[in-house]
């Protein structure tokens, strides 16, 4: 099938290579000159495991070609809308110019019963909307919606492999005619089990950002069940072994740690809350105000404890931040809490230095003002704390005997609560954790 995919992001570029990968013949298409040339020669633009691998062998396949030129739209049957829907500025709710500029481009190339399937994250009544503007511009053409739910990471694996596929179509009906050419389009995850519901628009809409809400919230709960155990002298982890072997909570989601970041969680609940108040249901969301704040909360958290490790004044010391992502396996850095609280640590006196596998360049660009270095042995000397807030593989396996002699104070804030406690401390280390004793 030939398919065109709009915007050429972390979704787009993903969505565009696994496409062409499933055996379809898929033009990228992104005003952005710098980032379709990347793709072109078969360089990711952002690090995601796997992508680099992915483009090379489908782009030598002939199957999968960029470009800038919205025309190569036309001959498709399939156009993913894949840009972006950050937070408006100064505002909780997302801004929609993206999607709009991309299915106002793309109408003039629409034929009979093309497919326009919106991938972005948009607030529920966008889809009607668009729909909408589709038929009036081209009247066989449906538009319909089909949420991402791909982990940064785990991105080509969730594509090729999704837990589950949904589908919204204008009149929620497993009979309406786009179904059977998407699931056209998915036939190989399909045939290998993959779940698939079909719902009306609304719905689909809805299930992205119903999701990024539980996982946010239940991320805030065990949060605060760490504030309340450093009260109490709890140990957070073990409560969250104990109530994760309800089958009704689960264990997975349920670490304590420094807070949920990247370009999703965060934007997508203050986008729900604001969508849920012009629709006049804000009482129904009013929980995720709390969910917000107790996230934001942890960043304040962090520094406290920093200062407590090191005497109970940040001024002058050398700490070092390991981690600048806002998860493991990227190299974003939106709303890092890691970065914040390196920043924050700045701000009140700490000489800091922040290190990172892969996300430097983009921190660099968000707060210049920090100190980088990409060799994590080089940033380990003479620090006088070390604070681990995103938990590479790397940081988890350091050896606390080696690293005692890289440093000049025995002091450790294992903010995502990963590394073993008796080991560190039987190494001559002060460890701190969030919400264990």
């Amino acid at each position: 099938m030939r398919i065109s995919v709009i915007g050429c992001g972390y979704l787009g570029a993903v969505h565009a290579a696994c496409m062409a990968k499933l055996g379809h013949d898929v033009v990228g298409i992104d005003i952005d000159d710098g980032k379709i040339s990347e793709l072109a020669a078969s360089r990711a633009p952002f690090f995601e495991p796997g992508l680099k691998e992915l483009l090379g062998e489908v782009q030598e396949t002939g199957r999968l070609s960029f470009t800038t030129d919205m025309a190569a739209a036309a001959g498709s049957t399939v156009h993913f809308i894949c840009v972006g829907t950050p937070q408006k500025k100064g505002e909780n709710g997302a801004d929609l110019t993206f999607v709009d500029s991309a299915v106002n481009a793309l109408l003039p190339y629409l034929s009979a019963n093309d497919l326009v399937v919106g991938k972005s994250t948009v607030p529920v009544g966008t889809a009607a909307r668009l729909a909408t503007t589709v038929q009036q511009s081209a009247p066989a053409a449906y538009l319909l919606w089909n949420p991402e739910f791909l982990r940064e990471g785990h991105a080509v694996s969730d594509t090729l492999h999704p837990d589950r596929l949904v589908y919204g179509v204008t009149d929620g009906s497993e009979d309406h005619p786009a179904v059977q050419v998407l699931d056209q389009v998915y036939a190989t995850s399909l045939q290998g089990g993959t779940p698939r519901l079909v719902t009306d628009l609304p719905t689909a809409e809805l299930v992205k950002t119903a999701a990024n809400s539980f996982l946010a919230t239940k991320i805030s709960f065990i949060n605060a069940m760490a504030e309340l155990c450093d009260a109490a002298g709890a140990d957070v982890t073990l409560l969250a072994d104990a109530i994760g072997m309800d089958d009704r909570i689960g264990r997975k989601f349920l670490n304590a740690g420094i807070g949920f970041g990247g370009g999703c969680l965060p934007k997508d609940i203050r986008a729900f809350m604001a969508r849920a108040g012009e629709l006049g249901a804000d009482q129904a969301l009013t929980f995720l105000r709390e969910v917000d704040a107790i996230n934001m909360r942890r960043r304040t958290r962090v520094v406290e404890l920093a200062r407590e490790l090191c005497g109970g004044s940040l001024l002058g010391q050398r700490i070092t931040v390991m981690g600048a992502a806002f998860k493991p396996e990227s190299d974003d850095v939106r709303d890092s809490p890691a970065l914040s609280i390196a920043a924050q640590l700045q701000l009140q006196g700490a000489v800091v230095t922040v290190t990172d596998p892969k996300a430097l360049a983009n921190a660099a660009r968000r707060f210049p003002e920090l100190h980088y270095e990409e060799s994590t042995d080089a940033a380990l000397q003479g620090a006088d704390a070390l604070l681990l807030l995103t938990e590479w593989r790397e940081y988890r396996d350091l050896d606390p005997h080696e690293t005692l002699k890289q440093v000049s104070g025995a002091r450790i804030l294992d903010g995502r609560n990963v590394l073993d406690i008796d080991k560190w401390r039987a190494a001559g280390w002060i460890y701190r954790g969030l919400g264990r004793p």
